[in-house]
């Protein structure tokens, strides 16, 4: 799927105009809480503090499309982020979207943003700065408790996104992400649905701020993929568990990952996982588990591992909550396909997704992960990528919101067969400080910087960028 150029049929002259026209009009929404202030509706509530106690099926780091610390207003519910890098999504007030659990819901928002970058490419040696206007409307439907998601439900988002550049017209592309999911429960049985597409291509490759290649089903940055590629991922995930008695129950899941590239190196997956989990109270649970799997790799051996896992569940009274996991991996290198063999490899692996409300206003998001995975760059190479992305939001004056994002990822190269170590290891960083106001419940505008780097030993793997932009996002 190539880049689509929207203006290969209009003149230079009035796609400039368009795109001058669409920053005129940003700058008066952004200038509109002055005009609106007194015409504005109230904030909105502030939530029940009291939240539900754990439940048999809990996702173990929180979902990023409900990361309400990096994309919006702690507030209320929003939809899923449209695709943009580094959390820069905004949204605007209520929807028609609730937790009710037997309910037909739905929601729409729109956010436009104008951005200036001064390396549109990711390139450390040519450098190419534009200024473009990000189009990205997104759609949630469903039936249930969506929000929480519990009891039986089903939910579809859709996210697409148009970028239009003001003087590198022919990277103008078209992106997709959309994502299916559903659950239903059987007396003490509860089983989960979900797959995931997103269709990506050109240079908005970043799903997240620990995502820099395109990668976000993997949930890495997979060190500096750099330039315009297109991207295929998919995911189907089904999970389950069952309640054995009032304090126990076991849970597990298989998945399916396809990373699909047109011009780098792609690779499937298919890994389970089991846990035997006790309830040490209504907000408290452990389990112990392994999880274990294989993966095929266009330039690369076949691989297989196990997983030996602990994990812990906190949900404390509107406060805290935590999820987390942390064992030790073993992976194994086949070489039956003329691939000369390599020694067992051994990595500790974790993932840990926690939030924070210290008191009204302030919400404070920690993720992070240590997995191995396959690079989609350097041929006959995995490497281990341990990250860490914090996200503070505070609100001031009820529509204020002011935010600042960190994130921090290191990635450890190892060959899959013996005698290629190109003996790299990436550190990836980025920060972004950000300041949006609820116009009205169903608009908000603000404006965000955005500074990435990656260091690397390879230097067409090295880079830095800046982002500075405006946005302003529409909910119904």
């Amino acid at each position: 799927m190539k880049p689509v150029n929207f203006y290969q049929f209009v003149s230079a002259r009035k796609h400039r105009s368009a795109l001058a026209t669409a920053f005129i009009l940003l700058g008066g929404i952004i200038a509109a809480p002055r005009i609106f202030a007194q015409d504005s509706a109230p904030g909105p509530a502030v939530p029940s503090e009291v939240d539900p106690p754990i439940l048999a099926v809990e996702k173990p780091i929180p979902a990023p499309v409900d990361d309400v610390a990096l994309n919006g207003p702690p507030e209320t519910y929003v939809l899923p982020p449209a695709p943009a890098a580094g959390g820069k999504e905004i949204t605007g007030g209520a929807t028609s979207i609730t937790s009710a659990p037997k309910h037909f819901q739905w929601g729409i928002r729109l956010t436009v943003r104008g951005v200036y970058d001064d390396n549109i490419f990711l390139s450390h040696f040519d450098r190419q700065s534009d200024w473009y206007v990000a189009i990205e409307p997104a759609i949630t439907i469903g039936y249930g408790n969506i929000v929480e998601r519990q009891g039986s439900y089903i939910r579809l988002d859709y996210a697409p996104s148009i970028f239009l550049y003001m003087d590198h017209d022919d990277v103008n592309s078209a992106q997709h992400l959309i994502r299916l999911e559903g659950q239903t429960a059987f007396g003490r049985l509860i089983l989960g649905l979900s797959q995931d597409v997103q269709l990506l291509n050109g240079g908005h490759l970043d799903r997240s701020g620990l995502d820099a290649s395109a990668v976000s089903i993997a949930g890495s940055i997979n060190a500096a993929t750099t330039g315009t590629t297109d991207a295929q991922l998919y995911e189907t995930n089904f999970s389950g568990s069952y309640d054995l008695s009032d304090k126990t129950f076991i849970s597990g899941g298989v998945t399916y990952r396809r990373q699909d590239f047109n011009t780098l190196i792609s690779s499937d997956e298919f890994f389970g996982n089991l846990f035997f989990n006790y309830k040490y109270s209504p907000r408290l649970a452990f389990g112990i588990g392994g999880s274990g799997g294989f993966r095929t790799v266009d330039l690369g051996p076949d691989e297989t591992f196990e997983q030996g896992l602990l994990r812990v569940q906190y949900q404390a009274t509107g406060k805290i909550s935590l999820n987390a996991s942390a064992g030790v991996e073993v992976r194994q290198f086949d070489s039956s396909n003329g691939f000369s063999s390599r020694s067992d490899r051994v990595s500790g692996v974790y993932e840990i997704g926690a939030t924070y409300q210290p008191f009204d206003g302030t919400m404070i998001t920690l993720r992070g992960s240590s997995r191995v995975l396959s690079s989609a760059t350097v041929a006959f190479n995995d490497y281990l990528a341990t990250n860490i992305l914090l996200g503070v939001r505070q609100r001031l004056l009820q529509r204020v919101y002011v935010g600042f994002t960190a994130g921090y990822e290191h990635a450890d190269y190892f060959e899959t067969v013996p005698g290629l170590d190109i003996k790299r290891n990436d550190d990836y960083f980025l920060i972004e400080p950000a300041v949006d106001v609820m116009v009205t419940r169903w608009c908000t505008v603000g404006a965000y910087y955005l500074y990435r780097t990656n260091d690397s030993p390879i230097q067409r793997f090295d880079y830095y960028e800046n982002q500075f932009g405006m946005r302003a996002s529409f909910t119904y």
